[in-house]
């Protein structure tokens, strides 16, 4: 049996990057600044541009081969960088995600995992639901025994502003199938991750 590919297209709005900048040099006046000054002339294009970057994940083939030697042991991926942007206060948090499942009649192209974080990352976003919406997806598109998604984030929201705990990190998790139900298999995820509950 070949390689199964699925393309995957966000369906999320493009950014309307004129409309973006003039709000962006409407907040410059808001907060002071001379949007015409020789350093901040070109910020309101910069700053457009980098939301647009930040709020659109590329687009990619999905792709999965049979799983011809029955392998049913955890496939995990560690430490996968991402960043998203908090939606409450629009400044960004970041870290790592780990990423594993318990094959099933397919197995997935390792990259692609690191592909589906960023496909919901890059959007304005609470971790919660991020980690939540990878678990799901997979689960749905990959039909694998079991998922688990683990998290690992600072966010600027809490470091830069407000208690400013710079350093503090957020870990969250969602699990499906046998990674939720089966103790002993929880357990080795959680080992290996290296956020054993």
């Amino acid at each position: 049996m070949p390689a199964r590919h699925l393309s995957v297209v966000h369906d999320r709005e493009t950014v309307d990057l004129p409309a973006a900048q003039r709000a962006i040099r409407d907040l410059l006046v808001a907060l002071g600044k001379d949007p015409e000054s020789e350093h901040l002339a070109d910020t309101p294009r910069r700053v457009a541009k980098s939301y647009a970057e930040l709020l659109n994940p590329r687009e990619f083939q999905l792709t999965t081969f049979p799983n011809d030697e029955g392998y049913d042991e955890l496939v995990l991926a560690k430490r996968i960088p991402f960043s998203s942007l908090c939606e409450h206060h629009m400044l960004p948090f970041y870290g790592v995600a780990h990423v594993g499942y318990l094959p099933g009649e397919r197995i997935l192209g390792l990259s692609k995992l690191a592909r589906v974080v960023e496909l919901f990352a890059r959007d304005l976003q609470v971790q919660e639901r991020l980690t939540k919406q990878v678990a799901d997806w997979l689960q749905e598109h990959l039909a694998p025994k079991g998922v688990g998604v683990v998290l690992e984030a600072e966010h600027l929201c809490m470091s830069l502003r407000g208690v400013q705990a710079a350093g503090s990190r957020t870990v969250t998790s969602a699990l499906h199938g046998l990674l939720r139900e089966d103790r002993g298999t929880r357990q080795e995820f959680f080992a290996l991750t290296g956020t054993q509950r």
